[in-house]
């Protein structure tokens, strides 16, 4: 008769082994880690920013077909102007036609606002001083985004543009 041979048992683990399941655990660990610190980070920057530019996005967005119109209709104009600043307390825009001609009798607008933020926004009164060139004074510290309407009696013309002041 033969015996049949019994199964030994295992092996006691030794002290310090990794095993397959201390791998498991620790890619678990590592991996729930990163996506519970990723979750805490973009709840808090949705909460301090939305993401949105236009405090009403779906309007702004029906309304891009006039803009683009307007934009349209100032190229045909061939208006431009040229803008300057003084010591850091005045604007001057000069406004020219297509043949460089200065436009006088124009009501300018125009407002500075921090490239930013909607902090230390700024209204400019603008006075014309003649040969084309309009003066408002303006606090000018670091950059600002400068926003002006010309207009005339049919015809409307927006500047757009950066100014640094040093």
């Amino acid at each position: 008769m033969t015996l049949a041979a019994t199964p030994s048992a295992p092996a006691p683990l030794e002290k310090g082994r990794i095993t397959g399941w201390h791998v498991l655990i620790m890619v678990v660990l590592f991996f729930g880690t990163v996506i519970a610190v990723d979750t805490i980070f973009m709840v808090q920057a949705y909460r301090t920013f939305s993401g949105e530019v236009a405090s009403n996005p779906y309007e702004a967005g029906l309304a891009f077909n006039r803009t683009l119109a307007q934009r349209q209709r100032e190229a045909a104009l061939g208006w431009s102007a040229a803008v300057q600043t003084a010591e850091g307390k005045t604007v001057v825009v000069r406004v020219v036609d297509r043949d460089g001609k200065p436009l006088d009798h124009l009501s300018l607008t125009g407002t500075l606002e921090r490239p930013a933020t909607e902090t230390g926004r700024q209204a400019l009164d603008f006075k014309p001083l003649g040969d084309g060139r309009y003066q408002a004074a303006a606090r000018l510290d670091g950059a600002w985004d400068l926003r002006a309407t010309a207009r005339d009696a049919r015809n409307v013309f927006e500047l757009e543009t950066r100014l640094v002041a040093r």
